[in-house]
């Protein structure tokens, strides 16, 4: 900004506004992450699982299998519409929250005052500033009385700064966070004062917009999950390749009919691809961000669902994520040591020798606040003065001194009908207060005292201030007045009634919880050690600083209170823990925190109080900033990642009986049991709705009371796979004696087929209630609520019903009639199968829920 700009009184006209805006655009910030539906069908198309899905549809319509190939494509084009329906719903989501938290600008034009959506603010507007109003671009000042603007959300200062407007051509240092500057910048918050800005830059062009398009050069964490399901997925086409062609040279060489052996070898390599793999994928990412979306929680990327059940450090902010960011005045101190605290009190019977420290919070602050600080101030006032004159009453505001770096304190001078005198009172950081007053050292030590004291119980400290002084010419400064100390008020923000209870519950399940604070040490430790926070060092801003990243790294693992942090120093946090392996979550809200959340694991942006480049640079965010969410998020987090792994292991365990009867026939010449539409069907339409039982599984019982998975754990580890394979190839052993011996009996093929596919369905339902838990039996999960569990089996019996005993599917499938008592043989096979495994699963319970 070169701050020399010309205004009109009358603004810029309607159309010179539309003019710069098809010009230069909207006043929108970068969004680098926004994708239309198109995108999110190339990006679907592009993933390994769901590729495989359309190829086989592809192959049966080429080998013209309509049928079949119908099935698979069919499937194949509901996965790509639950995910762009998904991920389209996710993006107008954030849309509609961008939009809810964009701030709406007063602005001049055509000599009008009128408010417009701040995304239409163009270059050269005049725009009208008030107390409370978010600045929605950056602009020089043409007009300022006592203005403050709290520019936090780009410097991390929480102090207000003052503006004032400069002389036509003057240079000033252009810097956020500056004192006495006429700019203005996007995103900051005035508290105080009103004055007209000239705006000189939007969207991109603004500071806030540069830090925005500086993000693209950080890389998100790539989705583990899937990494492994694609590798696995590549792994099971080169198994299914190599067992198709030795099916097809087996058969074709013992049989002769080759044209029977490729289509024979296409149906064998069909069971042994995992071609609902991508269907379950997709949907439990979906239904879980939705159920993550319950707690108040919006997931932007569906690989953070993941992620969040291994996350093994939380670091997370004071204000408004552990503390309520309500205050109140919690205690109040004399220079003599008398001390009193209001809530042990009524308000209105505040003792006399504190009504005038009372008074003169009030006084020292905005007639009408903004500042939920002074606000407290305020309403504390109010309540204690009750029976008294109000502290505004007859009286009229003369003037402000604001806040300066040199001095954290702030005066204001007011006159009062009937008297001819000024007063002047004054509040600020207790040093300040106590230098504005020239205290002794004595007195000065004991201010030092009373505010440490104060600290540790997690106050925030003011120190107040009185003066009189008389009618005449005031002085430039605060401190020409000749003060006197009054007392110290302590404000408190108290915790969230659930934090210490969640604080607990991440202890229990293996997380550290990290609080990372601009606020002083003794502050930070106090509230840390409410919450429940395990306070064993505290690092301050300053001694990152001077560190370097592998004493960084060291200190790092037994910190757990960082106080006096800047935001761009959080990213420093961040990078060391992750070189010691951690898998990190980190909630931010300001402008600064966006590339400590995007280097993350997970990074959280507060969806209330946050900005739209911390929304950007997440992966998740938090709709109403609590604590508790987050928590809530880790313990569905871990649930799905849980739930996911039993659907996995299910199908993995239902392809082995698939493959190996589909196999069988051909090594011992028997009639073929399985072909292409007995697979579709059992692939396609049983596993699917089998796995969504287990999307609507409950936790584990120890979901949060054990350690976070390692960062390196696989999808599918070796005892999982084992399992798997144990399940499978027990229902295939079962499975196979009886279509053998029903052959050896007599049994016509198409009989003995109807009843070999009754005994894999059966064995399929029982391999569901095997794996509907880890570490709890069958009865005892039998009685945990999932209403999809009596649905998907009700639809089961049904389809199974109507391939036995319609006659036109039956002909499809070439099933013989089967009377109610040859149903007896598959159910107890079933049932074999199901006590069996209940007996070992014990043996796999401890390794298998890690």
């Amino acid at each position: 900004m070169s701050g020399t700009a010309s205004t009109r009184p009358s603004g810029l006209s309607q159309a010179e506004a539309q003019a710069r805006l098809e010009k230069d655009g909207y006043n929108e910030l970068p969004r680098p992450e926004r994708r239309n539906p198109l995108r999110i069908v190339v990006e679907v198309l592009r993933e390994p699982m769901l590729l495989l899905l359309l190829c086989g549809g592809l192959i049966y319509l080429v080998l013209g299998d309509l049928k079949e190939a119908l099935i698979l494509l069919a499937f194949g084009a509901m996965s790509i519409v639950i995910t762009v329906v998904q991920e389209t719903r996710t993006e107008r989501v954030l849309d509609a929250l961008r939009d809810l938290t964009s701030p709406r600008a007063l602005v001049v034009r055509d000599g009008t005052a009128q408010r417009i959506p701040g995304r239409e603010v163009v270059r050269g507007d005049l725009l009208v500033l008030g107390e409370g109003d978010r600045i929605p671009a950056d602009a020089v000042l043409v007009d300022a009385r006592d203005l403050q603007i709290d520019e936090s959300l780009l410097t991390g200062e929480s102090v207000p700064v003052s503006k004032l407007v400069f002389d036509k051509g003057a240079v000033v240092e252009h810097r956020p966070g500056g004192e006495d500057q006429p700019f203005a910048y996007s995103g900051s918050l005035v508290v105080r004062g009103e004055g007209r800005a000239l705006v000189e830059a939007t969207g991109p062009r603004s500071e806030i917009g540069k830090i925005g398009l500086s993000l693209r050069g950080l890389q998100a964490e790539p989705p583990r999950l899937q990494q492994q399901t694609a590798r696995l997925v590549r792994l099971c086409f080169l198994g299914g390749l190599a067992v198709s062609l030795a099916a097809i040279a087996l058969y074709g060489v013992l049989r002769g009919d080759w044209l029977q052996a490729l289509l024979a070898g296409v149906a064998i390599g069909m069971s042994m691809l995992p071609e609902e793999f991508g269907v379950v994928l997709t949907v439990f990412m979906a239904m879980g961000a939705w159920r993550i979306s319950q707690a108040r929680v919006l997931t932007r990327r569906g690989a953070a669902i993941e992620v969040l059940g291994s996350a093994s450090v939380l670091c997370t902010d004071k204000t408004g994520t552990l503390t309520q960011n309500r205050m109140s005045v919690a205690e109040l101190r004399l220079l003599d040591g008398a001390r009193m605290r209001p809530a042990a009190a009524r308000p209105d019977r505040v003792r006399p020798e504190f009504v005038e420290l009372a008074r003169c919070g009030a006084l020292a602050s905005s007639l009408d606040p903004f500042d939920p600080m002074e606000k407290a101030l305020h309403l504390f006032a109010r309540d204690a003065l009750r029976h008294d004159e109000a502290p505004d009453r007859e009286r009229a505001l003369v003037r402000t001194y604001g806040l300066r770096p040199e001095l954290l304190a702030m005066t204001q001078v007011w006159r009062t009908s009937g008297r001819a005198d000024l007063l002047v009172c004054a509040k600020g950081a207790p040093e300040a207060i106590a230098r504005l007053c020239r205290l002794s050292d004595a007195d000065q030590e004991t201010v030092r005292d009373a505010v440490g004291a104060m600290a540790k119980d997690g106050l925030r400290v003011l120190g107040m201030a009185i003066a009189i002084c008389d009618d005449a010419e005031l002085p430039p400064s605060q401190e020409a007045f000749a003060f006197r100390f009054v007392g110290l008020v302590g404000l408190a923000d108290p915790l969230r009634p659930h934090v210490p209870e969640a604080v607990r519950e991440c202890r229990a399940a293996g997380i550290r919880v990290v609080m990372i604070t601009g606020d002083y040490p003794a502050t930070a430790v106090a509230i840390a050690s409410q919450a429940g926070i395990d306070v064993r060092d505290v690092m301050t801003g300053d001694q990152i600083k001077l560190a370097d990243d592998l004493e960084l790294a060291e200190r790092v693992r037994h910190v757990n209170v960082f106080a006096r942090v800047l935001p761009e120093q959080k990213l420093r946090i961040v990078e060391a823990m992750k070189r010691n392996g951690e898998i990190v979550a980190m909630t931010g809200d300001g402008v600064n925190d966006a590339p400590s959340l995007k280097a993350a694991h997970i990074g959280i942006a507060m969806g209330g109080r946050g900005t739209d480049v911390a929304r950007e640079a997440s992966s998740i965010v938090l709709l109403d900033d609590d604590f508790d969410s987050i928590v809530s998020a880790i313990r569905l987090g871990r649930r799905i990642y849980d739930n996911l792994r039993k659907a996995m292991a299910f199908i993995f365990a239902v392809h082995v009986p698939i493959a190996g009867l589909a196999l069988l026939p051909l090594v011992l010449g028997l009639p073929l049991i399985l072909g292409p539409v007995h697979i579709a069907f059992l692939e396609l339409i049983i596993d699917p709705v089998c796995s969504l039982v287990f999307e609507a599984e409950r936790e584990e019982r120890d979901v949060m009371s054990r350690p976070p998975r390692r960062a390196d754990s696989e999808l599918f580890s070796w005892p999982l796979v084992g399992w798997s394979v144990l399940q499978g190839a027990l229902s295939l052993a079962l499975i196979a004696v009886i279509f053998v011996v029903a052959l050896r009996s007599g049994v016509p093929p198409d009989e003995a087929r109807a009843l070999a596919f009754v005994a894999l369905v059966v064995c399929v339902v029982a391999l569901v209630l095997v794996n509907r838990s880890f570490s709890a039996s069958f009865l005892s999960a039998f009685f945990r609520p999932n209403r999809a569990l009596l649905w998907i089996f009700l639809s089961i019996a049904l389809i199974l019903a109507t391939t036995l005993f319609w006659p036109p599917v039956t002909a499809l499938f070439r099933f013989g009639p089967l009377h109610l008592n040859d149903l007896m043989v598959p159910l107890g096979a079933g049932l074999l199968v199901l006590t069996a495994l209940e007996f070992l699963k014990p043996l796999w319970a401890r390794r298998l829920r890690f």
